[in-house]
Order: C-alpha cells, then structure tokens, then sequence
C-alpha cells in the first residue's frame, strides 16, 4: 500500500531557502541535517504546512533545481492574499483554469515551481 509521495526539491543556498519556505510560505520546519558544523551547505530540511510535507535539499543529487510540486489548498485566494502581504513574488495570480482547478503559481529562488491549486465546484 502507498501511502504518499514526497517531493525533493534541490536548492543552491539553504538559508534563502529556508527563509523563503518558513518565512515567506508559513511551512514549519520540521527536522534539518547539516552533516559540517561550520557550513551551511549541504543542507537538507524537511518543511510542513497543514497536509503539505516537502524535502528541500542542496546536497547534490537530491533533487534537480527547476523542479515543479503542486500543493493542494482549499483557498488559492486567501494564500494569494497571506504571501502578497509577506512579499513572495507571485509568478502567476490566481486564475481558473479549464482543467477545473484554480491555481496559482510561485517559484523560488532556484526557479523551482510551486502550483497552489484547489478544485473548483462543478455543477
């Protein structure tokens, strides 16, 4: 049985990094292992929000930069409204799409893509 997927997203500079996914996008940083004590990279951190776990890693080889993740979301609105306030750069506002989602889309610093999507009501 499968119980769930982690993505892994790779990153150059961990501190921006955990800046941007704690400070900016309200994630919790849940564990981070930095193997030496006096470098900040390689890093790698394991972030939650609500539901959403995500890895975000600058060892090389954990994951590729230019990575996409969609993390699912009840209220695409109230996030867009929560980010613009602590001043994330919003890629694309939030906009309905024909696949009945409505969607969002913000990316890193690593140009990494994050999709905040909800489903929308179909009659």
């Amino acid at each position: 049985m499968i119980h769930g997927v982690t993505p892994v997203l790779g990153v150059s500079d961990s501190k921006a990094a955990e800046e941007f996914y704690c400070g900016k996008l309200g994630f919790e940083l849940q564990f981070a292992y930095r193997p030496f004590r006096d470098h900040d990279d390689p890093y790698h951190m394991g972030v939650k929000r609500d539901d959403a776990v995500m890895r975000v890693s600058s060892f090389s080889g954990d994951g590729v930069p230019k990575t996409g993740v969609i993390v699912w979301t009840d209220d695409v609105d109230s996030l867009h409204e929560e980010f613009v306030s602590k001043g994330v750069e919003i890629d694309t506002r939030p906009i309905d799409q024909v696949w009945g989602l409505r969607e969002m889309h913000v990316r890193d610093a690593d140009d990494n893509k994050l999709t905040f999507a909800q489903a929308l009501q179909t009659e």
